[in-house]
């Protein structure tokens, strides 16, 4: 059998490739050209932004597909969307101008259609021309998220509402994996009032490092400005609990018999009103967390389960319906609810506008400047004009009904135009001086005032006579509140108020204690999930750290003493070094009398023939005690207070006086050599009595010579002054162990400078 060679030169293969890659490349490039958003909006090069955004407003209503059945209007639909993206950015339409630059991440002098997407980063195509689906569904396009969108509407609004977030791009086949169940949770929470964004991975660069997520799908839960990671399996049930943990603990109270009445009365220390839901589940339906979480810093929330054994008496008093939700609104009168809704399907419409009428008291007390600037609107129109009642009262229960009185008035007198409220004079009052020009009232004060601007200008008119809650106070306030209704310009003065205090806001360790917490749960989540390519970086740094500063104290540790270290002159210790001070008429009060509790003065006894010789004995002794921070250590000179000693003797209990009176032979009344243990604040002292210890202890020929009188004369005549202070050291230690008797006095004698007064 005989094979042929083919007739083609081999080069044949290689031109017809090089010529189809050739009319690839000249399609991609007239294509990619072919792309004007100045053409698809229809709009001219220099057209102004007004004209641009009129342009796409009528391009997108016309082109909308759930307006427009053509099977073209999607496509369309998404680059005319595109084609504003672009031109209402004026950096990107700058670049666009200039470049033909259309994405941020593009450099300069590249051009890319939108059709163009990437694939494994390095291979960019036309999907049309391979006509491959598309792998964002459409109705994702209302939720896209930009940049300065996603700053400016997105993060206020979660302090208000919690929101889910998707993080998508194209071609992205995990993302049409989780499409089914995101469109499941997007139609069960979004109804609920949870938010809903999508973020575009390839087309918002800036967003996306702001959210910290660098791939796609990922799920993000955003609460208070707060970004939170869903990291479980994409179902729905735990996407539902992933925003429910999202929100604070706190927001709803489980109410029973035992505490409803609690939870009502607390309505004027929290100064807000109470709602109360009935409701047959056992937990409390995520739609009353969204609420209570919307409406938070307005009204406090408590939840009754009528299943419960333990709400027989709730449900009683208040007559509720057991078959169907019920809602009741409690302000300043808690007997009776002051608005109810009761329906079996419950709305997030309509649980939001019964909140938000109710969401003030009767009469509410001024706490922050946003209460106040809520309550007393500043003037815009005639027909909006708002007057605010505002009486100026105090904490104490002598003004407990006054404050009653004024609203009974406010109720009986409920209008559009009139808002009454209140203050307490010692918490706002930078506010009532200027009211009250500058005096302090001691009786309450009801002021009338209109707000004209947000600077704080206000006109005003104090109600003459004060307020005691009297029928003649009521009398004279409503009569004045009709002449202001006819004549606007009864309100004669004026003033600039200054912002209200906020007395409700969280003192500085709480909140930094709150923000440290967010922080470490933050790292925590970071390391716990985060991809460890991405933290190789910071992981680095870390060990980097830990090595040099390891290494550092391995080398010292290993280095020779004194290698490294300067050398310094010997110098002598100081030995026997003591600080003791004289206690004279100036240093006896602080020293004794006004001496902090648990410290003790230590005291020695001298005269002046004694003085050196018993300070250098003093000063052994108590060495070794001087470096405890709580003992003091003082001299008294006798011969300069001679009365002082006998007075402390006689003060003391009828045990001190007979041992002083059992001494005093002994003694002869020579108190050098005593040692007091002082404790000035307790008001008692310890006392030590110089002993002998100076004889031979082997010479017993002394002792066996004489009788016992013989032998106390003889040591009294022989005692020296070296040897009264030689059993110091161990008297020291009982006192450190709190084991030496305490001898108290009522009160401390006071030094007298007269060495001859008897």
């Amino acid at each position: 059998m005989t094979v042929r060679g083919s007739s083609r030169h081999p080069g044949t293969y290689g031109v017809l490739l090089a010529i189809f890659l050739l009319i690839l490349s000249v399609h991609l490039v007239n294509t990619a050209s072919d792309y004007d958003p100045y053409k698809i909006l229809g709009v001219s090069r220099s057209a102004s932004q007004a004209e641009i955004k009129r342009a796409y407003k009528s391009l997108a209503r016309e082109w909308h597909p759930d307006k427009n059945k053509d099977p073209k209007a999607e496509d369309m639909f998404i680059k005319i969307s595109k084609s504003y993206e672009i031109l209402s950015n004026e950096e990107r339409r700058s670049n666009f101008d200039r470049y033909g630059q259309m994405d941020d991440n593009q450099p300069f002098g590249q051009s890319q259609h939108q059709g163009f997407r990437s694939f494994h980063n390095s291979f960019y195509f036309d999907e049309s021309f391979f006509h491959f689906p598309r792998s964002r569904d459409f109705a994702d396009s209302k939720y896209l998220l930009h940049h300065a969108q996603f700053n400016s509407d997105v993060l206020p609004d979660s302090h208000r509402r919690p929101y889910l977030i998707k993080v998508t791009s194209e071609w992205c086949f995990a993302c049409i994996h989780i499409e089914p169940v995101w469109k499941e949770t997007v139609q069960e929470l979004e109804p609920l009032g949870v938010g809903i964004g999508v973020v575009d991975l390839g087309y918002e660069r800036r967003l996306v490092n702001q959210l910290g997520a660098h791939r796609a799908p990922s799920i993000i839960g955003l609460v208070n400005g707060r970004v939170t990671f869903f990291h479980q399996a994409v179902v729905r049930e735990h996407l539902r609990q992933f925003i429910e943990d999202l929100m604070p603990n706190k927001l709803v109270e489980k109410i029973t018999d035992n505490n409803y009445l609690s939870f009502l009365d607390s309505w004027h220390a929290e100064n807000k009103p109470s709602v109360l839901l009935f409701d047959q589940v056992p937990v409390v339906p995520l739609l009353y967390k969204l609420t209570a979480f919307a409406f938070r810093d307005y009204v406090r929330f408590g939840f009754v389960d009528q299943g419960d054994m333990h709400c027989t008496r709730l449900l009683r008093q208040f007559n509720i319906n057991t078959y169907a939700p019920t809602m009741l609104l409690f302000k300043e009168y808690t007997e009776k609810p002051v608005d109810i809704i009761q329906a079996r399907g419950m709305k997030r419409q309509i649980m939001d506008e019964f909140v938000s009428n109710n969401k003030f008291l009767q009469v509410p007390r001024l706490v922050n400047q946003q209460l106040f600037d809520e309550l007393c609107p500043v003037k815009q129109f005639h027909r909006r004009r708002k007057y605010c009642v505002l009486l100026i009262t105090g904490e104490d229960p002598a003004f407990v009904a006054g404050n009653k009185a004024f609203l009974d008035f406010a109720s009986a007198n409920r209008k559009d135009i009139l808002r009454f409220a209140y203050v307490y004079q010692s918490q706002q009052q930078p506010l009532c001086h200027v009211l009250l020009h500058n005096q302090a009232s001691l009786s309450p004060q009801v002021v009338i005032l209109e707000r004209r601007s947000q600077a704080g200008k206000v006109l005003y008119r104090s109600v003459s006579g004060g307020w005691n809650g009297s029928e003649e106070d009521k009398y004279r306030l409503h009569e004045q509140l009709e002449l202001l209704q006819k004549d606007p310009a009864y309100l004669s003065s004026d003033a600039t108020l200054p912002e209200l205090n906020n007395e409700m806001a969280p003192i500085f360790i709480i909140q930094w204690m709150n923000a440290a917490y967010d922080y470490i749960i933050q790292i925590y989540d970071d390391l716990l999930y985060s991809n460890w390519r991405e933290m190789m970086p910071i992981l680095s740094l870390i060990f980097s750290a830990l090595f040099i500063l390891f290494g550092t104290v391995i080398i010292q540790a290993f280095s020779e003493p004194g290698e490294n270290k300067p050398r310094k002159p010997n110098r002598p210790p100081k030995k026997d070094f003591v600080e003791v001070t004289e206690l004279t008429d100036i240093t006896y009060i602080s020293n004794l009398v006004k001496l902090m509790p648990g410290h003790i003065n230590v005291v020695l006894v001298l005269a002046n023939v004694s003085k050196n010789a018993l300070l250098r004995k003093f000063a052994k002794e108590v060495f070794s005690f001087s470096g405890t921070q709580t003992l003091h250590f003082s001299f008294l000179n006798i011969d300069k207070h001679c009365n002082w000693m006998p007075s402390l003797l006689r003060s003391t209990s009828g045990v001190a006086e007979s041992k002083a009176q059992s001494d005093e032979d002994e003694e002869t009344s020579d108190y050098t050599g005593h040692v007091l243990a002082l404790n000035g604040h307790k008001k008692y002292f310890c006392l030590f009595r110089p002993v002998f210890t100076g004889d031979d202890p082997n010479d017993s020929s002394s002792e066996s010579s004489f009788s016992s009188d013989n032998r106390r004369k003889s040591r009294s005549r022989s005692r020296s002054i070296h040897h009264k202070l030689d059993r110091l050291g161990l008297w020291m230690e009982r006192l450190m162990e709190g084991t030496l008797p305490r001898l108290h006095v009522p009160a401390w004698p006071s030094l007298d400078e007269n060495p001859n007064t008897s």
